[in-house]
C-alpha cells in the first residue's frame, strides 16, 4: 500500500495528497474549470510524490547494457582463394611497415624477404643458410615460432571464454594460451619460448593481441631470423557473415630489421571438423637426404 506524502495546497497550509485530497476537493464543491485544473493538479503531484518516495535517495541511473564481444569460438581453416586485404585492418598498422604476401603455402624465394629490410648482420646470416640445414634429425622436428607459424596453411581451433582464449594450432600442435583479465607481461628475463606470452583486449568488435618473450625463430622460412626481443601484435575481426575470420599479423624487431613487418591472414569457419595431431617424425629427415645422394654414394 503506497503512503502518500504531504503537499502544499493551493489555498495555503499543507494537505495530504492521493485519492483522498482529490475527494475532498470535489466534496469541498470545487466545480467548473478553475475546480477541475485543482483537482488534475492534485492528482499528479500525488503520483509524483509517489514514484519518488519507492526511488532510494542518491540511486544512480540504472546503467547501460553493455555489448558483448563477438564469439569467435570454433575451427577455422586458411581461406585459400583470392581476396582483398580488410582496409579497416590494414589502416590502423603503423608507418614503415611492410605487408608480406607469404600467406599459406607460397613462401619467398632465398635472398627475397618480401620487402623486410634486414640488418647487415641479420642479412650475413640469412645469406649462408641453405634449405638443406632444416633436414637434419636435430632440427626437422624443431617448431618454428608463432611470427611465422600462423600464416602457414594448417588450420586452428579458437576456445573463448571473458578471461582466456585459447588458440590451438594443428601446425606442430602448438598452443596460445590469450590472457584477457588485464594482466601484463611478465619480466623481460622470463622464460621464452615458440608460442611467447600474449595478452588481449577488445577494441570494439576487434580481438587485440599482444605477444612478447618469443625465442628466436625464422620469419619467412628462408633463414632470416628474428631475435627474442621480438614484439607482436594481431587484430583479429569477425566478417558479417559470421563465417569469415580476417587478422593482421605486425612485428617489430629493431635488433634485426631497420623496417616493421605485417601479413594479413584470412580464414573460414568450418562446422564438426578438428585440428589433427601433428606428429612430426625426425625420420624424415633421413628420408631427405637419401633422395638428395647420388645412386653411387657410399660405395
Amino acid at each position: 500500500m503506497i503512503e502518500w506524502p504531504p503537499f502544499v495546497s493551493s489555498r495555503g497550509g499543507v494537505g495530504v495528497s492521493g485519492p483522498s485530497a482529490t475527494a475532498s476537493a470535489v466534496r469541498q464543491g470545487e466545480t467548473g474549470v478553475n475546480g477541475t485544473r485543482r483537482i488534475l493538479l492534485a492528482g499528479l503531484a500525488a503520483m509524483t510524490m509517489a514514484t519518488m518516495a519507492m526511488v532510494p535517495l542518491g540511486a544512480a541511473p540504472a546503467p547501460a547494457a553493455t555489448k558483448s564481444p563477438p564469439d569467435l569460438t570454433g575451427f577455422w581453416s586458411l581461406d585459400a582463394t583470392p581476396h582483398a586485404n580488410d582496409p579497416g585492418l590494414i589502416a590502423k598498422l603503423p608507418p614503415n611497415t611492410v605487408v608480406l604476401d607469404d600467406t599459406g603455402v607460397a613462401e619467398f624465394p632465398s635472398g627475397d624477404y618480401g620487402g623486410l629490410k634486414p640488418k647487415p648482420d641479420a642479412l650475413a646470416a640469412a645469406r649462408k643458410w641453405k634449405p638443406q640445414d632444416e633436414m637434419t634429425l636435430t632440427r626437422v622436428c624443431a617448431a618454428p615460432s608463432v611470427v611465422y607459424a600462423i600464416q602457414g596453411p594448417f588450420p586452428f581451433e579458437i576456445y573463448q571464454t571473458p578471461t582466456l582464449i585459447v588458440f590451438k594450432y594443428e601446425y606442430f600442435d602448438q598452443v596460445r594460451l590469450i590472457f584477457m583479465d588485464g594482466r601484463e607481461h611478465p619480466p623481460a628475463d622470463a622464460p621464452h619460448s615458440k608460442v611467447g606470452h600474449s595478452v588481449g583486449h577488445w577494441e570494439g568488435d576487434e580481438l587485440v593481441v599482444d605477444t612478447t618473450h618469443l625465442a628466436p625463430a625464422t620469419i619467412t622460412n628462408n633463414g632470416l631470423d628474428h631475435s627474442a626481443n621480438i614484439h607482436m601484435v594481431e587484430r583479429y575481426k569477425l566478417g558479417a557473415d559470421g563465417k569469415t575470420l580476417m587478422a593482421t599479423q605486425w612485428f617489430e624487431d629493431p635488433e634485426v630489421l631497420d623496417n616493421d613487418g605485417a601479413r594479413f591472414i584470412q580464414w573460414t569457419k568450418k562446422a564438426n571438423s578438428y585440428v589433427f595431431p601433428y606428429d612430426c617424425d625426425p625420420s624424415f629427415a633421413t628420408q631427405y637426404q637419401q633422395i638428395g645422394e647420388p645412386d653411387d654414394a657410399g660405395k
